[in-house]
């Protein structure tokens, strides 16, 4: 049983596992740089330790740093949270060792689905479809050419360690591969250490749909549903939702079988989601697994009543899921918005300062996880995240409605935010009518472009 846990991040998601720690009983500890000195985690936990300055380098991503915070409060596990280190292998297998329980799981599986070319070789074997492409690491145009060959433009040039669309280039003809192989090669070695590439064949228009797993420690493995993560800028997701609309129910079926194909395949352990595209004919394809728990999970905890969070908790505890089917059938719709630190005005340039008002919304069917208070100042430092709304509906169209409420209702005030951008989306008619894909934000931002840089002036936040 897991009786003291290091929190090893910050911010909404530092809370979120204060919160399931402390409704278990669990003793915790939250790590924290010195720019999060004030930070409501801190503020909340009943113990807390500075692990640094606030360069990530020197607080939140080091691993040995974080492992002296462990040893030296007698923690017996480290929740990672998302982000940072929460798929380092690194961390995990020096847990391993010293004899800290790492939320999560191995070393070894978080190593082999980190390999975007290995992991899509595994779920290959194990039956689980794939998007076309290369066999493994792409070194050089000869090499990709050979590829191309078999699978035809256009192609997706993809860092082998990446994600957030770094290391990421679409390649139309031969003088666009050649134009773009290095600097997709030279962006994945400057933000990931490592410039190997693979390539793909380019799904024109996908869905981005992911499928939520648990598995504990005797060989139980759970879909528990399905999200929509198809509403994404320069990569990143600012609106996801459960279950996925206008989703076949075969398709979803498959997916779901998909999922624990993939994850027993790669012998999982506890909360990890595998990510596929859905084209517009139904065809899914595996894109990568994440090793975590996602800044999304609510909403499928809002459709499922399961806590994702304490299960996690519960798993590294050696606890058995034992869940019946009617317990993976979605109740109602669930959608939550992202709320930025950014200025849609400036193209969505973070910014940084002090938050002056900080109302959450509430009412019916609505949640709030959020890490602000009125005076905190948002750090230069770290990810722009603010809050994440999270609506819930017995239909979309009443999820839809409640976080329209919502985002009217939220006040943040001295900084600017997304709110009145994601205000726009969710009562955009396409994306009510479940039209969406993962070129629906840029096409939106298109058809919206005079609005969209006026928002600064036109934010709901107002009392």
């Amino acid at each position: 049983m897991v009786r003291k846990v290091l929190i090893a991040n910050r911010g909404e998601i530092a809370l979120r596992v204060l919160r399931a720690c402390r409704d278990l009983g669990i003793d915790h500890v939250v790590a924290y740089s010195e720019a999060d000195r004030d930070s409501l985690p801190v503020r909340m936990a009943r113990e807390a330790v500075c692990i640094g300055p606030a360069t990530v380098s020197k607080s939140y991503t080091n691993a040995p740093g974080l492992i002296s915070a462990a040893m030296v409060t007698g923690c017996d596990a480290l929740h990672p949270g998302y982000g940072f280190l929460s798929e380092n292998s690194y961390l995990a297998d020096i847990c391993q060792r010293v004899g800290i329980k790492f939320i999560g799981p191995s070393a070894e599986v978080i190593a082999k689905m980190g390999d975007k070319a290995q992991a899509r070789q595994i779920m290959k074997q194990a039956g689980v479809p794939t998007v076309p492409g290369s066999d493994g690491v792409i070194r050089d145009v000869a090499e990709a050419r050979d590829a191309i060959r078999k699978i035809g433009y256009p192609v997706l040039i993809k860092a082998v360690a990446g994600g957030g669309g770094r290391g990421m280039r679409i390649a139309g003809n031969d003088a666009e591969l050649a134009r773009f192989l290095p600097v997709a090669q030279a962006e994945a070695e400057s933000a990931f250490g490592s410039g190997d590439v693979y390539i793909e064949r380019y799904v024109d228009k996908p869905r981005h749909v992911e499928v939520q797993v648990l598995a504990d420690q005797h060989g139980h493995v759970y879909a528990i549903g399905e999200r929509d993560c198809s509403l994404q800028r320069r990569h990143q997701k600012i609106v996801e939702e459960a279950p996925a609309p206008n989703l076949n129910r075969k398709v979803r079926d498959n997916l779901m079988r998909a999922a624990v194909k993939g994850a027993k395949a790669v012998g999982y352990e506890n909360a990890g989601t595998l990510e596929f595209l859905v084209d517009a004919n139904g065809n899914f394809y595996f894109m990568e697994m994440n090793t975590r728990i996602q800044v999304e999970h609510p909403v499928t905890e809002r459709v499922s009543g399961l806590d994702l969070v304490e299960w996690q908790l519960m798993i590294a505890s050696g606890d058995q899921l034992k869940l019946e089917r009617r317990d993976l059938e979605p109740n109602g719709h669930s959608i939550e918005c992202r709320v930025t630190a950014e200025d849609p005005a400036l193209d969505f340039r973070p910014v940084a300062g002090r938050v002056n008002q900080f109302v959450p919304p509430g009412g019916p069917g609505i949640r709030v996880d959020s890490h602000l208070y009125p005076g905190y100042v948002v750090p230069p430092d770290y990810d722009s995240l603010l809050a994440k709304v999270i609506s819930w509906g017995q239909t979309r169209d009443q999820a839809i409605a409640r976080m329209d409420r919502a985002l009217a209702e939220l006040i943040i005030t001295g900084i600017p935010t997304s709110t009145a951008f994601l205000r726009m989306l969710v009562t955009d008619e396409k994306f009510r009518r479940g039209d969406v894909h993962t070129g629906f934000v840029a096409e939106f931002m298109n058809r919206n472009e005079a609005l969209v840089s006026t928002l600064q002036d036109k934010t709901p936040n107002h009392l």
